[in-house]
C-alpha cells in the first residue's frame, strides 16, 4: 500500500501579490505573501482536498525557502523531498490584478533555487511511495530539471505507480519572452513542442489549456493539436476550456470538442485567473485518485477553478474538501464567491492551521492591574515590561517546546515579551480593549478605523473583552455591538484570527441562560469568533447552553477556553472540572492566580527574577496539571457510559 497518494515535482516560489486591484503593477502599495508556483499550489491544494501529497522541489537557504517550508507542513503536505539549496535563492513571483482580462507578473527565476533540482534529489525510494507522480512543463525546459523529473516518472512507472502532467505553458520560463511578459501564455515554439511531445508517452493523464495543447500538439487548431498528441500517447487527455469547462477524450480525438466528457460547470464572476488552472488540477487529481468517474472528477475540478477565479492569490483561494461539500449542497448564492458570507466563513474556518485542541493559556495581558499594583509598590510603570518578559520565561519554562500551550500579552506594556514570543510556538492572543471600557474602546494603537491591525503578524489572535449583558439599554447594546463586528471584520481582512471574551456578570445578575443569550447575539449581527473566552459558569445548565448556542451557528469554532478573575487555585480547579466536562471547552487562559503574588513582590523588590519565575511556573504547572485531569476524567466518564 502507497503511504501517498501523490507527489508533485517543480517549481516552487513565493508569490507577492498585489494587494490593491484594478491598478498597474507598477503602481502596487502594498502586496500579501503567498506560495505559488504550479506544483507547490496543488500539493497544498490537493492536501486540502483530504490527499496525502507530497513535494520535490528545492528552496533556497534564507527567509523565502524556510516559509514556503513552514506553509507547505501547515497545509499538510509532505516536505521530504523539499530539499535546501545553500547556494541560490528561493524564486520570487509580482503578481498584479488589472482586471479578469489581465494580470501582470513578473517571475525572478534567474538560477533560482528550484530550477537546480537535479536527478541526486530524486530518492527511489520516496518516489516509490507515491500512487502517482504529477510533473508541470516548466521542469523540461533546463536539462538537468528534465533529468529530475524522467527520472522520478520512470521510478514511479516501474513501481506501478500513475503519472500525470500539467503542461502549464509559460512562454517566458522557455526563453520565449521578455521579463516584462510574464503573463503571456502563448508563443509557437517548434522546439518546445518537440520537447513535450518526446515525453509525452510517460503518462496517463496529459492536462492543459486549449493553447497548451497547440503548443504540445505543434497546431493551433485544438482538434488537430489533441490529435498529435494522441498520436504520441495513449494517456487520458483533458482539454480546459476556460468559463466552457473541460473536456475528458480518453480514446480517439472526435471532430468536436462537445463530443468530449464533461462535468458539471459553475459560472461564477470572474476576479483573478491566476492559479485557476492549479486549483482545476487539483481538483481533478482528487477525483481520479479516489476512483470517481471523469464527469464527477470534472465536477470537483470546475468548482475547485470557481474557487480559484474568485478570490485573491492562488493557494489561500483553493477550497477544503468540507467546503466543496458545502458549495455543492448550497449552490451558488452570489456569483462573486467571495462576496458570499457563509461560503466565506467555511472557507476561513475550515483551512486554518495549526492544532489547538488543547489550550494552556498563561495569560499576562493585565494592563490596569499591573499599574494599580506598580503604583502601589511606588516604581515606574516601566516596570511592568519587564516583568511581563518574566512571565513569558516562566511560560517557556513550563510549556518546554510542547504543543497545547500560549499566552496572552499586550503591546502597550509588555511588547518587548511579545516580539520575543514569536516563533516559540506558543499560541498568541493580544488584546485590543482599553481596559475596563464600558461602551467597548480600544487601544490607541488600533487607530479610529481599525487599520493598526495591519501591522500585526498573522499568527497573533485579536482579543477584545465586551462587559455585555442581554439587558443592557439599547444604546450600550449598539455601542458595543458596532465596535466589535467593526473589529471582527477588520481581523478577518487581515487574516487575523478572533477571540471574543464576554463577563456579563461584571454589569449584572447571570442566571443559566445569560451567557447563552450573549453568544447568539453576537452570532446574529455577524460576529463569528474563532474563540470564544468565557467565565467560570456555576451550572451544567448554563455550560450547555453556552456550548449549544455556539455549535447551532458555527460547527467549526475552534472553541472555548475558561478565564481565571483571579480565582484561588481551589476554586479554578472545581470550574476546570465542570468546564472539562464539555468537549468544546478546550482549555483556560488565566492570569492573575499565576502572576499575581510575584508580581506584588517583584515590584516591591523583595523576589529576585529567577524566584519570581519559579514561582510563576510552579503555579502555571499546577493548573495545567489540574486541566489535563479534569479532561481525563471527564474523557474517562464518557467513555464509561459509552
Amino acid at each position: 500500500m502507497a503511504s501517498l497518494d501523490l507527489i508533485t515535482i517543480g517549481r516552487s516560489s513565493v508569490d507577492l501579490y498585489g494587494a490593491q486591484v484594478g491598478g498597474r503593477l507598477e503602481d502596487m502599495a502594498s502586496f500579501n505573501k503567498y506560495i505559488g508556483g504550479s506544483p507547490t499550489n496543488i500539493a497544498a491544494g490537493t492536501a486540502r482536498l483530504g490527499l496525502k501529497s507530497a513535494l520535490i522541489t528545492r528552496v533556497g537557504d534564507e527567509h523565502m525557502g524556510r516559509f514556503i517550508r513552514e506553509q507547505l507542513v501547515r497545509e499538510g503536505v509532505d516536505v521530504r523531498g523539499v530539499k535546501t539549496d545553500k547556494e541560490r535563492l528561493t524564486a520570487l513571483v509580482l503578481l498584479g490584478i488589472r482586471d479578469e482580462h489581465q494580470f501582470p507578473l513578473i517571475f525572478y527565476r534567474e538560477n533560482c533555487a528550484d530550477m537546480a533540482l537535479s536527478e541526486d534529489d530524486i530518492d527511489p525510494d520516496f518516489v516509490a511511495e507515491a500512487r502517482c507522480v504529477c510533473v508541470t512543463g516548466t521542469h523540461l525546459s533546463n536539462p538537468r530539471t528534465e533529468q529530475a523529473v524522467l527520472k522520478a516518472l520512470e521510478i514511479a512507472r516501474q513501481s506501478g505507480g500513475l503519472t500525470a502532467l500539467d503542461i502549464d505553458y509559460r512562454p517566458n520560463l522557455w526563453g520565449l519572452a521578455g521579463h516584462g511578459d510574464g503573463e503571456s501564455r502563448f508563443v509557437e515554439s517548434e522546439k518546445v513542442t518537440r520537447k513535450l511531445q518526446s515525453t509525452l508517452h510517460l503518462f496517463n493523464l496529459i492536462v492543459g489549456t486549449e493553447e497548451e495543447f497547440h503548443i504540445a500538439g505543434g497546431s493551433t487548431d485544438t482538434i488537430e493539436a489533441l490529435r498529435a498528441v494522441r498520436q504520441v500517447s495513449p494517456a487520458t487527455l483533458v482539454c480546459k476550456r476556460g468559463p466552457m469547462g473541460a473536456v475528458v477524450f480518453e480514446d480517439a480525438i472526435p471532430d468536436s470538442l462537445d463530443e468530449g466528457q464533461t462535468g458539471e460547470g459553475f459560472p461564477i464572476e470572474v476576479f483573478n485567473v491566476l492559479g485557476a488552472g492549479d486549483g482545476f488540477m487539483s481538483g481533478l487529481l482528487k477525483g481520479w485518485l479516489t476512483g470517481e468517474d471523469w464527469p464527477t472528477s470534472l465536477k470537483f475540478a470546475n468548482a475547485c477553478g470557481a474557487f480559484a477565479v474568485s478570490r485573491h492569490g492562488c493557494t489561500p483561494a483553493y477550497p477544503s474538501w468540507e467546503e466543496l461539500q458545502y458549495f455543492f449542497r448550497t449552490g451558488i448564492q452570489n456569483k462573486a464567491l467571495r462576496k458570499d458570507a457563509a461560503l466565506e466563513q467555511v472557507h476561513w474556518s475550515t483551512n486554518r492551521k495549526g492544532d489547538w485542541s488543547t489550550m494552556r493559556v498563561f495569560a499576562f495581558d493585565h494592563r490596569m492591574q499591573l499599574e494599580a499594583m506598580a503604583k502601589d509598590a511606588g516604581v515606574s510603570e516601566h516596570r511592568i515590561g519587564a516583568f511581563k518578559n518574566l512571565c513569558l520565561d516562566a511560560a517557556l519554562k513550563v510549556s518546554d517546546g510542547k504543543a497545547g500551550y500560549g499566552l496572552l500579552c499586550d503591546s502597550r506594556l509588555g511588547r518587548d515579551a511579545l516580539y520575543r514570543a514569536a516563533g516559540t510556538g506558543l499560541w498568541i492572543g493580544r488584546p485590543v480593549e482599553w481596559p475596563g471600557s464600558r461602551p467597548l474602546t480600544l487601544e490607541p494603537e488600533i487607530g479610529p478605523d481599525f487599520g493598526g491591525l495591519v501591522e500585526w503578524p498573522v499568527d497573533h489572535v485579536v482579543k477584545v473583552l465586551a462587559f455585555y449583558h442581554p439587558d443592557d439599554t439599547p444604546e450600550m447594546k449598539a455601542e458595543q455591538e458596532q465596535t466589535v463586528l467593526r473589529l471582527f471584520n477588520a481581523a478577518r481582512r487581515n487574516r487575523l484570527e478572533f477571540l471574543l471574551e464576554v463577563i456579563p456578570s461584571k454589569v449584572g445578575a447571570c442566571d443559566d441562560e445569560t451567557v447563552a443569550k450573549v453568544i447568539e447575539r453576537f452570532y446574529e449581527i455577524g460576529v463569528y469568533p474563532d474563540w470564544w473566552k468565557l467565565e467560570p459558569m456555576k451550572t451544567t445548565a448554563s455550560w450547555a447552553n453556552a456550548c449549544n448556542a455556539i455549535e447551532r451557528n458555527d460547527p467549526y469554532t475552534r472553541g472555548i477556553v475558561v478565564l481565571g478573575l483571579d480565582a484561588p487555585q481551589a476554586e479554578l480547579e472545581a470550574s476546570f472540572q465542570l468546564a472539562a466536562g464539555f468537549d468544546l471547552v478546550k482549555g483556560f487562559a488565566v492570569g492573575r492566580t499565576i502572576f499575581g503574588d510575584a508580581a506584588r513582590k517583584w515590584l516591591a523588590g523583595s523576589l529576585s527574577d529567577a524566584a519570581a519565575v519559579e514561582d510563576m511556573a510552579a503555579r502555571y504547572q499546577s493548573l495545567c496539571a489540574i486541566w489535563d485531569a479534569a479532561r481525563q476524567k471527564a474523557v474517562s466518564a464518557k467513555g464509561e457510559k459509552a
